[in-house]
């Protein structure tokens, strides 16, 4: 069966977005930039929220194409054709690589553990992460921890009161800055 994992930059106080909606703080290092092209590579299909979905088009886009360096052109290349479920009440069309989702998180997660591959399936979004883990359906949290306090904002961390003992799988430090951590749901 195939591990459901939440992967997403965080501010040091654990926030995904700062009070504001920016994210400007989780700047591309080009060796974080890397390490995330590794992991899009182990996904076999990734699950978002509509404002996640209509950020992440950004790689689609042909003029922004046009400016990008070698290693924004293999993200692209990578997350373009990546299969995509949608979760949004409206938007009612999405690109080729994309389904809307037509049953709640649960239930779609349920349907592609079940799906042959032995690939990831990836959520992005701190609301549909909340909904994955109230329902003990996230494998793996995974953290890139920014140095900056944003004091405010969409929290990462979706457990809402709910107590989930966790196992650091993997720690790594990019640059002088920046921390990777892996932990794995205990169960």
């Amino acid at each position: 069966m195939r591990d459901v994992i939440y992967s997403m930059n965080i501010s040091l106080d654990g926030y995904i977005v700062g009070p504001d909606g920016g994210f400007d703080w989780s700047g591309p290092e080009p060796e974080v930039f890397q390490h995330f092209t590794d992991e899009i590579r182990e996904v076999d299909v990734h699950l978002l929220g509509r404002r996640l979905y209509e950020t992440m088009r950004y790689w689609d886009d042909p003029d922004n194409a046009a400016s990008f360096d070698e290693a924004e052109r293999v993200w692209a290349d990578l997350w373009n054709p990546l299969p995509k479920v949608v979760f949004s009440k409206t938007l009612t069309e999405v690109d080729d690589s994309a389904r809307l989702a037509t049953e709640g998180v649960a239930a779609e997660i349920d349907k592609l553990k079940v799906e042959p591959g032995e690939g990831l399936i990836a959520i992005g979004g701190a609301t549909l992460a909340a909904q994955a883990a109230e329902h003990d359906l996230i494998d793996e949290y995974r953290v890139m921890v920014y140095p900056v306090l944003v004091g405010g904002g969409i929290s990462y961390f979706p457990q809402h009161e709910r107590h989930v003992d966790l196992e650091l799988v993997e720690s790594r430090v990019f640059g002088p800055n920046v921390v990777y951590h892996r932990h794995r749901v205990r169960r």
